[in-house]
């Protein structure tokens, strides 16, 4: 699968590919010389040569980092440039190795440099003796010349309810986003789009002397492995979606679909302790559990609830809808609120349902990164790609909100509320419509609170030649490497090139 970076592959692959990569206007121009190799305004980023160096004294020898350059706008090769910040950690086995993996942990805006040493990625000893594992962030993210709009703390909060008497409060918050996103980023933010990371993955690609890569993406990783194979699909080996969106949806959908999710686990969770009342207490019909839940969140809106040293709102409960996706943590949790509103002592920090706890230690590919790097990431991927998508007129924000409370009361608010998305300005092109034949597996719990069951099956809907592991009661977001039954499709595929011959649907472990 991989040839040295030698003249024939440049000549003869790399300039073919590259034209993919460009924006119409330069693929039009690049048609009209021949297509000579010779002429490719990519070639320089094409020929780079890494300069690998241990990434940090923290980390093993082994791992190495280096900085790549591509364009801010492909549509302009020869302009401005933007870092790219790659990672590798070589194949364990020269003699078995058969090309690279690159790996991507979603978000928009998660930096990915560091997921091939990543403890919790947990990739099998089998994958890695057959690949070169390789990070990035992406584009603006962490260590690829980090954007930054200079946001506080309170204007990266996006939890925001819909409430008559607030609404003013939202939409003023949502223009100051993008405001100053367009004020600090200026132009680059244009340029912070899906398909070009995917042209930068493309670039990595030649850079490393592939022909094709091979992909493990979670969440709008997905997302970004399905636009890759959109725009590449030659040069797309063995992927792997997990915890798949919907690329139909991708842009304010992500949000909405969330809410829509919610409310078939809520319903889920106060069967599951309805049945377990004599553990919990907090009745004994399903009936009687919901109804425990909403006086609290009533009980929270006329009075906080002192909780883990913050006085929660009804709204600063119902923003935690996602713990509802795991039955056991979601009924601890909802004990302790119970306890707390009643005076009683709440159980310890740390007690599992009470939240994620302290966050670990920062990674030194992160450090000196902008605080609000995450967030500036987000809008700009979300806005940007998917700006038609997203309402202009605040009033469309208010409407939706008012009914998707009444069809989905957990979240349904929060999810249609307006967002900076509303006052962004258009990206550098068009959304990618992803609709091909190229062989994926996509793995998805059918309990996961971030990319709902439905959502998933969207992704599959879209790449016709996928195979889906739908792990049946599996409950979270991120699934390959948590030692369910879909670990075992996922790893073959990938060492093997063998997707299931149909669907699959196995069994989550009970108890």
């Amino acid at each position: 699968m991989r040839n040295r970076r030698i003249a024939s592959l440049l000549s003869a692959g790399i300039a073919t590919a590259f034209v993919s990569a460009l924006t119409p206007a330069t693929a039009t121009a690049f048609a009209a010389t021949g297509g000579s190799a010779a002429k490719d305004p990519l070639r320089q980023y094409a020929q780079q040569e890494p300069r690998w160096q241990r990434c940090d004294a923290g980390s093993p020898a082994t791992f190495q980092c280096a900085t790549l350059q591509v364009p801010l706008d492909y549509g302009d090769p020869g302009g401005k440039k933007t870092d790219i910040a790659i990672s590798r950690l070589k194949a364990s086995s020269a003699k078995e190795r058969r090309g690279v993996l690159l790996l991507n942990p979603g978000g928009p805006g998660g930096p990915g440099l560091d997921m091939p040493v990543d403890p919790a990625l947990n990739l099998p000893e089998e994958v890695k003796r057959q690949y070169d594992v390789i990070g990035f962030d992406p584009r603006g993210v962490g260590r690829s010349s980090p954007v930054s709009c200079g946001l506080t703390d309170d204007e990266q909060n996006f939890e925001r309810p819909y409430k008559a008497e607030t609404f003013a409060k939202d939409v003023e918050w949502a223009c100051t986003v993008a405001g100053k996103c367009r004020a600090k980023a200026g132009d680059t933010l244009r340029h912070l789009t899906t398909r070009n990371t995917a042209r930068d993955m493309d670039v990595i690609r030649a850079v490393l002397g592939e022909e094709k890569i091979s992909y493990l993406g979670f969440s709008y990783g997905t997302y970004l492995g399905a636009v890759y194979t959109q725009m590449f699909p030659e040069r797309a080996d063995r992927f792997v979606l997990d915890s798949a969106t919907d690329p139909a949806r991708f842009g304010r959908g992500v949000f909405q679909a969330m809410a829509e999710g919610t409310e078939p686990a809520f319903t889920r969770w106060s069967e599951w302790t309805a049945q377990r009342h004599t553990t919990y207490k907090l009745g004994d019909t399903p009936a009687a559990v919901r109804k425990t839940f909403w006086d609290l969140i009533a009980r929270a809106d006329h009075k906080r609830i002192d909780f883990e040293g913050k006085a929660l709102t009804g709204d600063d409960i119902r923003a935690q809808r996602a713990v509802f996706f795991n039955v056991q943590h979601a009924a601890e949790w909802v004990t302790e609120l119970k306890e707390a509103a009643e005076g009683r002592k709440p159980a310890p920090p740390g007690t599992p349902g009470r939240g994620q706890g302290p966050l670990p230690p920062m990674p030194a590919s992160a450090r000196d990164v902008p605080p609000d790097n995450a967030a500036a990431s987000v809008w700009a991927v979300i806005c940007g790609d998917t700006r038609t998508s997203w309402p202009d007129d605040p009033e469309q924000y208010r409407r939706d909100a008012i009914r998707d409370k009444a069809r989905y009361p957990l979240y349904g608010d929060f999810a249609s509320n307006i967002k900076p998305c509303a006052f962004w300005k258009q990206g550098s092109e068009p959304a990618t419509a992803v609709n091909n034949d190229v062989r994926a597996l996509i793995l998805q719990n059918e309990w996961d609170p971030q990319t709902p069951l439905a959502v998933s099956q969207g992704m599959h809907r879209a790449l016709r030649g996928s195979r889906m592991v739908t792990v049946a009661g599996g409950q979270g977001h991120g699934v390959y490497g948590t030692g369910s039954c879909a670990d075992k499709s996922a790893t073959a595929y990938l060492t093997t090139g063998r997707l299931p011959a149909e669907d699959l649907t196995c069994q989550a472990p009970t108890g």
